[in-house]
């Protein structure tokens, strides 16, 4: 499923917070957003999702306005996992996976065994089987995060917003997590801090001050010149000795 946003501002009370910012994501791509604290990712994350409206600009998925459409279709469409995502409630491990499945309930489509189907698999896909009975008070936060991610994927989007996903993540789950997601046939746009894990993406969108600063593949994107301007460091291309895809490597300037 198609993103795209055009021309996306968004401020509050007279503060920009995102500026005329343009960027689309293709069926099946996964595009990572990276920037600054503040540079505007979760405000464009947001804005995607319909979350909040922009100040000006429009958002299309799959070449209709986003403003066109009702809470449940951008829901039956769209998942998102945010930073802060939470619950307080006295819950089981599985029930919050199965709130994923809401936007396709109703009087005349109540729970099936497709809607067990799709739990027990995003379940699977984060690894969390194991965890499915425990209660939501007992879990760390990667745990938790896990299952936020396993609630989106059982929501079957065609859209998948994940704001920082890996954060509270170990390095295992933080790499396995990224891998699903690639892997997955759906539209992802993702917003990482590790720009390294943003060049394992089809594409990378660099955001600084509320502006898209760069967009392109990952080496188009993340250049040397462009992280050492955006970040403040200085930042060197570096292949291992095993031949391996390029990293980066990051000093202090």
């Amino acid at each position: 499923m198609r993103i795209e946003a055009r021309s996306l501002s968004f401020s509050v009370r007279g503060k920009a917070l995102l500026s005329d910012v343009s960027l689309s994501a293709q069926p099946g791509e996964t595009l990572a957003l990276v920037g600054p604290n503040g540079s505007g990712k979760s405000t464009l994350m947001r804005l995607l999702a319909g979350l909040a409206r922009p100040s000006q600009g429009d958002v299309l998925l799959a070449e209709q306005p986003l403003a066109r459409l009702s809470r449940r279709e951008i829901a039956q469409r769209i998942a998102i996992v945010e930073q802060q995502a939470d619950t307080a409630e006295r819950i089981t491990a599985r029930s919050v996976v199965e709130l994923g499945r809401t936007p396709w309930l109703s009087a005349l489509r109540p729970w099936s065994g497709e809607d067990t189907r799709q739990v027990d698999k995003a379940l699977r896909t984060v690894e969390m089987e194991a965890f499915a009975q425990r209660e939501w008070a007992t879990l760390s936060g990667g745990e938790r995060q896990r299952l936020h991610i396993a609630r989106a994927l059982a929501q079957q989007p065609g859209l998948l917003l994940l704001d920082e996903p890996t954060n509270h993540l170990d390095i295992h789950h933080q790499l396995s997590i990224l891998n699903c997601v690639r892997n997955l046939k759906v539209t992802a746009v993702v917003a990482l801090h590790d720009l390294n894990q943003a060049l394992t993406c089809d594409r990378v969108a660099v955001l600084s001050g509320g502006r898209l600063v760069a967009s392109g593949t990952p080496q188009q994107a993340l250049t040397p010149d462009t992280v050492s301007e955006v970040f403040g460091i200085t930042a060197r291309q570096v292949r291992d000795a095993g031949g391996g895809a390029p990293h980066l490597s990051f000093h202090l300037a």
